[in-house]
């Protein structure tokens, strides 16, 4: 009985902290504009403060594991929480844009560590019969984060200020990091083998190059010729990786996972169409907020439809693939998302309110089946030695997407910015409606990856 309550125990602590994580991936975006404002930056240039905590947990993620091996789970935990809070704390002191963006940085480091670490825990604490069980409970928070998120962060900025989203999250760190001493097992692996430092230089080098090479054509204004040598110098870094990870023995990702049809296809359209569909919690309440007149509060409500459908859907995912299949589920989806997307910029200003609550309900439908289908498919055909390495380069990817996401739609409404101005809110919704449509397409392109899949053999009668 006191075993159980302990493990009951350990399953609120790990599922706060990926409540936690989650929450401050999405509670930003609404607060986004009344930033700009205080720190007297433009609200078309701000997407840098959400890059910055996403590409830093991609950065993280693959090492979260060797660390929680090497000091232990609990230590590990407690140092993820105490960066999350120390780095919530900063940005809420920041008063320029680099020291906003430097703390963000120390909190994606926390950040992290959180789920992985914790997920880590649960497997080696609970018995197999009742693991399936563990990580549903601990799915929850990490649904429920992103659903209240936007709202929140739109209340809190407006009857408070915008500092408000990062320390709420200090009373909940502090009690966190009480009960991570009291029920979090520690747990050490002996003669532990040697992490891949190189190889994670030279992953880590790739994914920081390339990101800075498109946000530099946006945000940061850098010449082409330097978009250009970042960009050639970010991809050599990634082939330099698997150069070296075929050659060592034990590598951070073993290269014989993409020999696995399902996991290569998969990982690439995770990658792909997360870009685009990552864009979308970045554009919608900044084009709400800039060109439509709403408030932050309005805005975050906006979003509400969203999260609430793509709860709702998660019962019909397994019905959609058994009868269609993985590839004409992701190939039409696919092609659906893309094809919504677009029709945000063209369709949803002049929209009665019934009918956008329609549109934002079927793009969180259409995200929560895209997102089941991609992340079972990558998993579903590795075996048990696979598994480990490929779901960390699961998480790893769908970070990096998600920063990959947002500065592509920052350099793109920057470009069109240019083009169409963004002195009153009639020129700024025509960068938004240029902007929506080249990441529809961009979504809608990457569903020919999907076609590579083969077909699904139909069950048997």
């Amino acid at each position: 009985m006191q075993n159980d309550a302990r493990l009951t125990r350990q399953l609120w602590l790990v599922g706060v902290g990926f409540f936690m994580q989650t929450l401050d991936s999405t509670i930003v975006n609404t607060a986004l504009p009344s930033m700009a404002r205080s720190l007297g930056e433009s609200p078309l240039r701000m997407q840098s403060v959400v890059v910055a905590y996403t590409l830093t947990m991609a950065m993280i993620i693959p090492a979260s594991g060797w660390i929680a091996d090497r000091f232990g789970l609990r230590t590990t935990f407690l140092a993820a929480i105490v960066l999350f809070v120390t780095g919530s704390i900063a940005c809420a002191s920041s008063s320029t844009l680099d020291a906003l963006i430097a703390s963000r940085v120390l909190q994606g480091m926390g950040g992290a560590m959180l789920l992985p670490v914790g997920r880590l825990s649960l497997l080696r604490s609970f018995p197999r019969q009742r693991l399936l069980e563990a990580m549903s409970f601990v799915a929850i928070p990490g649904l429920i984060g992103p659903l209240i998120g936007p709202t929140l962060g739109g209340w809190l900025t407006q009857v408070a200020s915008w500092h408000w989203i990062f320390l709420i999250n200090v009373p909940v760190g502090v009690a966190g990091a009480i009960a991570t001493r009291a029920w979090m097992p520690e747990s050490r692996i002996a003669n532990l083998a040697r992490f891949d430092i190189t190889g994670y230089g030279l992953l880590t080098f790739g994914m920081i190059a390339i990101s800075i090479a498109f946000d530099g054509l946006g945000e940061l204004g850098m010449r082409h010729a330097t978009v250009l040598v970042l960009l050639i110098g970010g991809f050599a870094g990634i082939v330099a990786y698997w150069l070296h990870a075929i050659r060592r023995p034990n590598p951070l990702f073993a290269p014989d996972l993409f020999a696995v049809a399902t996991f290569r296809v998969g990982l690439l359209g995770n990658l792909f169409a997360r870009i685009g569909i990552g864009a979308m919690p970045f554009l919608i309440p900044l084009m709400l907020q800039l060109s439509l007149g709403y408030s932050p509060l309005e805005a975050g409500m906006m979003m509400l439809p969203v999260s609430a459908a793509s709860l709702a859907m998660k019962r019909f995912v397994l019905r959609l693939v058994a009868r269609d299949g993985y590839r004409r589920v992701l190939i039409v989806n696919t092609l659906s998302i893309g094809a919504t997307i677009a029709c945000f910029g063209w369709f949803f200003d002049a929209a009665p309110l019934a009918i956008k609550f329609v549109m934002l309900a079927a793009l969180g439908a259409q995200n929560s089946l895209q997102f089941s289908a991609m992340n079972t498919i990558v998993l579903k055909d590795l075996g048990s030695g696979q598994a480990s390495g490929g779901n960390s380069l699961l998480s790893m990817t769908q970070m990096l997407a998600m920063s990959l996401g947002v500065t592509a739609a920052g350099t793109l409404l920057a470009t069109f910015s240019e083009i169409f101005g963004h002195a009153t809110p009639a020129e700024t919704l025509a960068s938004f409606r240029a902007t929506l449509a080249c990441i529809g397409v961009l979504t809608a392109a990457s569903a020919w990856i999907f076609w590579q899949l083969e077909p699904d053999r139909p069950p048997p009668r």
